[in-house]
């Protein structure tokens, strides 16, 4: 089981991961919202800005203060995000 920190020593399970989004579309603000409406919404910010939307496969949905792309690159998916970038120039 890997461990990934996700801002202010929280820690959640890569293995269960589905998606790291920005929280700044209308879709993901209506996921916030229902997931926090079934309780099933867990506010990791401690009190500051959201800035990466964390979706789990147990449909729990984790807002975090950390880019989505510094939760990324903690996951280890930084080889994913080059491969990306290297067919979107081809």
């Amino acid at each position: 089981m890997k461990l990934v920190n996700i801002g202010f020593g929280n820690m959640i399970n890569a293995s269960r991961l589905v998606a790291v989004v920005s929280p700044d579309s209308a879709p993901v603000k209506r996921l916030i919202q229902e997931s926090r409406d079934r309780g099933m919404l867990i506010n990791a910010t401690q009190g500051r800005r959201t800035r990466a939307v964390i979706i789990m496969d147990s449909d729990h949905v984790i807002l975090s203060y950390l880019q989505s792309e510094t939760v990324a690159n903690r996951l280890g998916a930084e080889t994913v995000i080059a491969g990306w970038e290297e067919d979107a120039d081809a």
